[in-house]
């Protein structure tokens, strides 16, 4: 389908989900009103439309990805910031890619390895294996390598050792995770990324991509890495430096809340003791 009437499709797409996908509907809806309790309910639903409308989006560029290659990707993804990344590699440890799901974000270590830097990432795989399979394959035709979460260790220290790059997306719910703060509110983290940069010293460097509608080009951010913290005790130098991950990744979700996937049940898990979130 050609792109400009899939943009279209995904539109149409985009707003029948948001009416017709009462649970997820709710639950973004809940998620913004514990967040920004001081917007009005018209200013939160625009957001979740917004969201709704970026998971279109996403969809629209992940069916496109067999037609992006060296010669036209710089028409759809820049860099900024491609520096923080080249100097990252020169510290020689491997590198922490600490990304998040905001803007189209399948398409941002895809586009990174068309660029020429493919990469491994973390991934849990679907259940259904013919879908896991579709998409692995799309995710993979630039030379990226996943890496199966609950056998990843051993890819992951090879992978580091090799100054190679590894993908982590750090603001989804997990069951075994550290509570630290995210937007406001105390979170189930993955320690992963802390874990690993504190054992093998490797540099952690933000990337996120980030959708500009004036320009109508995505932006692929780095950041300068982030300096770790690192005190006596391994398991509080680990909560401080996934406290500073998802500050990183809140800035970029108060920046642009409308490319940010709130329909995720974000704080499911909670502290010994505390009650659910949600019903």
């Amino acid at each position: 389908m050609p792109k400009r009437i899939a943009y279209r499709a995904a539109g149409i797409v985009a707003w029948l989900g948001f009416h017709l996908a009462k649970r997820q509907r709710n639950v973004g809806l809940h998620n913004l009103a514990m967040v920004f309790p001081n917007l009005g309910a018209e200013e939160r639903t625009a957001i979740l439309r917004g969201s709704f409308s970026n998971l279109g989006r996403l969809l629209v560029e992940f069916s496109h990805f067999r037609q992006l290659k060296a010669s036209n990707i710089a028409q759809l993804v820049r860099y900024e910031g491609y520096e923080h990344f080249e100097n990252a590699l020169n510290r020689g440890n491997g590198v922490l890619f600490l990304t998040a799901h905001i803007g189209a974000w399948e398409l941002s270590s895809f586009a990174h390895s068309i660029y020429g830097h493919p990469m491994k990432f973390l991934v849990r795989e679907i259940d259904n294996p013919l879908v896991e399979e579709l998409i692995s394959s799309y995710r993979c035709l630039g030379g990226n390598v996943p890496i199966v979460r609950q056998n990843s260790a051993r890819g992951i220290l090879k992978t580091l050792r090799a100054n190679e790059t590894i993908g982590i997306l750090v603001d989804q719910n997990t069951l075994d995770g550290v509570f630290v703060d995210f937007l406001g509110i105390p979170a189930a983290t993955t320690p992963s990324v802390a874990t690993l940069a504190l054992r093998t010293g490797a540099t952690v460097i933000p990337g996120f991509l980030i959708w500009d509608a004036v320009e109508q080009i995505h932006r692929l951010c780095f950041e300068p890495p982030i300096e770790l913290v690192e005190t006596a005790d391994l398991a509080d130098s680990i909560v401080e430096n996934t406290r500073l991950f998802n500050q990183v990744v809140e800035r970029y979700v108060k920046k642009y809340p409308e490319q940010w996937l709130w329909i995720h049940r974000r704080w499911k898990t909670r502290p010994p003791g505390e009650p659910p979130i949600y019903g």
